[in-house]
C-alpha cells in the first residue's frame, strides 16, 4: 500500500470519500462485481486504496471485511440507483470537497485521487471528473464540492416533489447527469483510470493488462503491501540493484534472502523509506567486496605485486 499524505497536506484539503458499490451489475448476470478480483484483490478493496487518504469514507452497499475501517451506508431503498445512493452516502459526510467513486475500477490509483483534486482546487469549478478514451464524462471518478452536490440534489427532491414523484423516491432511478448537469465542471482526460468492469470481457482485460511486462511488478507489489498492511513507498529499483549484485556476486539464493534481511535492518531501524535505502546501500557495497574478492588480483586481501625494478629476496639488505 502506499504511504499516504495526512489529509490536510492532499492537494485540495482535507476530503471525504463516496464509494457507491451497491449496483445490480446486470451484464455480469448479477455478479458481486465489487468483490471481483483483479490482481489479486478484489475491485472494491483497490478503490478503497486510492482513495485512503480521505478524513471520512462511506461505502454505500451492504457490509462486507474491508482492509481498513469504512463507514457503511444504503440508499432507500436499496438498488434505488446511483443518485439515491450518493445522497446517501454524502449525509455520512461533513467535508466541503467530496471524492465519489464507483467501485469497479481496476486502475484507479492516489495519484488519480490527487489529480482531481488539484484540478477542483486550481480551477475553482464545483467539481473534477475523469473523461475516458472516447471522451465521455465519469461523474465517478470525480471531486465535487460538497455544497453543490447537495443543492443539486435538494433541487432533485423539490423538483420530484412539485411533480408528485417524491412519494415513491424522488431520486430513484434518476441517471447521474441529471445531477452533474448543473454543475460547473472540470474534465481530467484519463483512459486508463477511467476504466472501469462493467462486462466479464472488461474483467479479463484489466486482468490482462496487470501481467503486462511494464505493470505486474508494481501491482504485485502493491498487492503484496494491502496483504500485509504495510504503508510505506520505497525506491523498488534500489532493491532490485541489490538483489541482482547479491545474486551475481554471491548466489542466487542470496538475493531473496538479503532483501528480506535489509526489509528487517529498516524495520529494527526508523522503518522509513529512508532506512531501506540505506540498509540496501550498505548490503549492495557488501555485495561488490564480496565479488571482489573472487575476482584474481582484486580486493583488499589481494597480494602486491612485486615490482619489476625491486630488490630480489636474495639482496643484501
Amino acid at each position: 500500500m502506499t504511504a499516504y499524505e495526512p489529509t490536510d497536506t492532499v492537494p485540495g484539503g482535507a476530503y471525504d470519500a463516496v464509494v457507491l458499490a451497491g449496483g445490480g451489475a446486470r451484464r455480469l448476470g448479477g455478479a458481486d462485481k465489487p468483490g471481483l478480483r483483479v490482481g489479486g484483490r478484489a475491485l472494491l478493496d483497490r478503490v478503497l486504496t486510492a482513495c485512503a487518504g480521505a478524513r471520512t469514507t462511506v461505502v454505500v452497499a451492504d457490509p462486507r471485511p474491508t482492509p481498513r475501517p469504512v463507514c457503511w451506508a444504503r440508499e432507500d431503498p436499496p438498488g434505488a440507483g446511483p443518485v439515491a445512493a450518493l445522497d446517501a452516502g454524502l449525509r455520512h459526510t461533513t467535508a466541503d470537497t467530496v471524492v465519489v467513486l464507483s467501485a469497479d475500477l481496476p486502475f484507479l490509483e492516489v495519484a488519480t485521487v490527487r489529480r482531481l483534486l488539484t484540478a477542483l482546487r486550481t480551477d475553482g469549478t464545483e467539481g473534477a471528473l475523469l473523461t475516458d478514451a472516447d471522451g465521455r464524462d465519469q461523474p465517478l471518478v470525480a471531486a465535487y464540492r460538497a455544497p453543490a452536490l447537495r443543492r443539486e440534489l435538494t433541487a432533485l427532491m423539490e423538483a420530484a416533489s412539485m411533480s408528485g414523484s417524491a412519494a415513491g423516491g424522488g431520486l430513484t432511478g434518476l441517471p447521474l447527469r441529471r445531477l452533474t448537469a448543473a454543475l460547473d465542471l472540470t474534465r481530467v482526460p484519463d483512459p486508463v483510470a477511467s476504466f472501469d468492469c462493467d462486462t466479464w470481457d472488461d474483467l479479463a482485460i484489466a486482468r490482462a493488462r496487470i501481467r503486462e511486462h511494464g505493470h505486474v511488478l508494481d501491482e504485485w507489489i502493491s498487492a503484496v503491501k494491502d496483504e500485509l498492511g504495510i504503508d510505506l513507498d520505497v525506491d523498488t529499483g534500489i532493491l532490485l540493484d541489490l538483489a541482482r549484485d547479491a545474486a551475481h556476486g554471491v548466489a542466487r539464493p542470496a538475493a531473496p534472502l538479503t532483501t528480506f534481511l535489509v526489509g528487517y535492518a529498516a524495520a529494527q531501524g526508523k522503518g522509513g523509506p529512508e532506512a531501506v535505502a540505506e540498509a540496501a546501500r550498505k548490503a549492495v557495497a557488501l555485495a561488490l567486496r564480496w565479488a571482489d574478492e573472487d575476482t584474481p588480483g582484486t580486493g583488499s586481501g589481494a597480494k602486491p605485486e612485486t615490482p619489476s625494478d625491486a630488490p630480489g629476496p636474495d639482496a643484501a639488505g
